[in-house]
Parts: structure tokens; C-alpha cells; sequence
């Protein structure tokens, strides 16, 4: 394989995609890997080196970087939003043989910075019971009590980054994601996060004419949500910095579930009545606290979440117009 400037792997997903777009207008050279054929994959640059390769497979993963790498973003992982996580533990945990594997693939061919894109599901669950959550700092992360399953595998795997970036001195960078959204992810299907998932069934409630919609809960369950924008800057960022330890990733402005619907609707220019059904919810509130990244990155994520969802909104629209003409009965 040839040496390149950038690897990213997890490239055909949502955050991946994104990703290698941008690596690719620095003018950087990028072997894009995704275990997912190429029909689906969510965006798929001919400028970039795409290959199909599973690196939960330790051999695959020193085969992708036999050659070198500059950077390494590792995004790979099983996982979406509550309605898959809390029904998926286990297929969420078993990212770990790809966290594991590319670690040591990284330090054997001596890349010189390796990104880990964690989450915030990472933090104590005990610090996020209230709609009224104070916004989580860094150090909340301990004492431990994570997300079951899904934000298990990520604590951990961060502080495998951690200490090979100690013991075996690879410079390791690690991101708290906080609710990454845009156009070009997953909206339907289970595994869509809350903003995709508003704008299908607002979407969908326009085309065909509904006045009602459902929202798991009582809809006062508190998020702030990330542009897909911010979030690939912020990686960039961070990942040729000097900060080590893991760093906030995410708009510090927090809104309910119920805000984050009629934001949309009023995207959309209709009004919907709003039916309240049991479903997974997550913990109760949470938010990001952006005094380390501002003080270490001179920055933090600038895309108001109107704004966001307005280039969202429209993209899903798209998705759901195509798919109702097509005659897909569900959505």
C-alpha cells in the first residue's frame, strides 16, 4: 500500500464522510477504510483512496498502515442513537477489537498522530438526571458510570489512547462527540440520532399531510446537538494540537427534545400535534461544558442549532421526497 497523509477509518459512515471531504479540500492524500460495500457508504470521494476492510481484524488494520500515515482518525464503531444503543450493548462493545487493534497497528507503523473519536455518553450517569443538567466538565467522566454498553467500550477505549500514548509514546487525541448531526447520516432505519429523526417524521408528516407525530417520553429530556461542521473542525483541530487528554466536543447550548421539534416544524412551516409514547430516552439532561477547549483550542463550535438543522431538514426532506416517490411503504 502506498504511504498517504491521512487514514480514516469508519469513512463510509456519517462523521467519516465529512471528514474525509475535508482532508481531501487540504489538498491531503487519504486512504478512506469502511467495512460497508460501497453502495453504502454515505459519501464516497473518488479523490480518496476507498477501500473495503474490517479493522476489527488485527491483521487488516497492519495491513492498512503498513506503508505509514501522517494521521490517523479512527471513527469506526457500531453504534447509533438511543433507539440502537440501549437495545445493543453487546455489538456496541465489541468496537473495542477495532479500538484495540488499530492502537497497535498505529504504534507499530509509527504514525504520527492518532485521533479516537469518543462520545459523551462516557460521562457518570449520576451528573445527568436532571432537564436542568449542569454542563458536564472533562472530569465528570469519574468516578466511572457510563452509558451501558456503548459508553463502556468508549471510556475504555480512551484510556487504551491514554496509555499508549504513555507507555509507548504514540500521540494520541480523543474527542468527546456530543450528538454530532447533518446532512449525509443515517435518518432512518433505528439507528438515527434525535435531530435526523425529527426532521424524517416532520418531513414525512408534510408530504403526506399528518397532523400528528410521535416523540419518545414527555419530550423534556435535555441535549445540546453539534453541526457536523463544527464537529470535523473541532477534530482537525484538536487532532494537530497539543491538548493530550480527552476534550469536549459539542455546542454548549442546550435545548429539550420538545425544542428541538418545534425548531423543525418551524423549519418546515407546520404546526403538529405531538403524541407522547414510551421509548428509550437516555439519561435526563446533558450538555457540554466548552471552558477546556476554548482555553486549549482557542475555539469552540460556532453553527447555531437553527441554523444546523436548516441545511438537515432539508437534506432528510430530500431522502424522504425520494423515498415516498419510489413507493417505500415505511420510512
Amino acid at each position: 500500500m502506498t504511504d498517504v497523509d491521512a487514514v480514516v477509518t469508519g469513512a463510509g459512515g456519517f462523521i467519516g464522510g465529512h471528514l474525509t471531504r475535508a482532508l481531501l479540500a487540504e489538498g491531503k492524500s487519504v486512504r478512506a477504510v469502511d467495512r460497508k460495500p460501497y453502495d453504502e457508504w454515505y459519501q464516497l470521494h473518488h479523490d480518496a483512496l476507498n477501500e473495503v476492510h474490517d479493522v476489527s481484524l488485527l491483521d487488516t488494520c497492519y495491513e492498512i498502515l503498513d506503508s505509514g500515515a501522517g494521521e490517523v482518525y479512527h471513527l469506526a464503531a457500531d453504534m447509533g442513537g438511543m433507539g440502537f444503543i440501549e437495545s445493543n450493548k453487546a455489538a456496541c462493545m465489541l468496537s473495542v477489537l477495532s479500538s484495540t487493534h488499530m492502537l497497535l497497528a498505529a504504534r507499530h507503523a509509527g504514525v504520527d498522530r492518532y485521533f479516537y473519536s469518543s462520545s459523551a455518553c462516557v460521562y457518570a450517569a449520576d451528573k445527568q438526571v436532571a432537564s436542568n443538567v449542569l454542563p458536564l466538565r472533562e472530569q465528570d467522566a469519574y468516578p466511572a458510570m457510563p452509558e451501558d454498553g456503548y459508553g463502556w467500550e468508549k471510556l475504555f477505549s480512551e484510556r487504551m489512547a491514554r496509555h499508549f500514548r504513555e507507555d509507548y509514546g504514540l500521540a494520541t487525541r480523543t474527542a468527546r462527540y456530543h450528538n454530532v448531526y447533518g446532512p449525509y447520516g443515517t435518518w432512518t432505519g433505528g439507528r438515527e440520532k434525535a435531530p435526523a429523526a425529527a426532521c424524517r417524521k416532520v418531513a414525512l408528516a408534510a408530504l403526506a399531510g399528518k397532523h400528528e407525530i410521535e416523540i419518545w417520553g414527555d419530550g423534556e429530556q435535555t441535549r445540546s446537538f453539534t453541526f457536523i461542521d463544527d464537529c470535523v473542525e473541532g477534530t482537525l483541530r484538536l487532532t494537530r494540537s497539543e491538548h493530550a487528554e480527552p476534550i469536549n466536543i459539542g455546542s454548549d447550548k442546550v435545548v429539550s427534545i420538545n425544542q428541538l421539534y418545534a425548531l423543525v416544524e418551524q423549519i418546515a412551516g407546520v404546526t403538529l400535534e405531538h403524541c407522547h409514547v414510551a421509548g428509550p430516552l437516555g439519561v435526563r439532561g446533558r450538555n457540554s461544558d466548552n471552558t477546556l477547549i476554548r482555553k486549549e483550542l482557542g475555539w469552540e463550535p460556532q453553527v447555531s442549532l437553527v441554523n444546523g438543522l436548516e441545511v438537515t431538514y432539508r437534506w432528510v426532506y430530500d431522502q424522504v421526497k425520494a423515498q415516498l416517490g419510489s413507493g417505500t411503504r415505511q420510512i
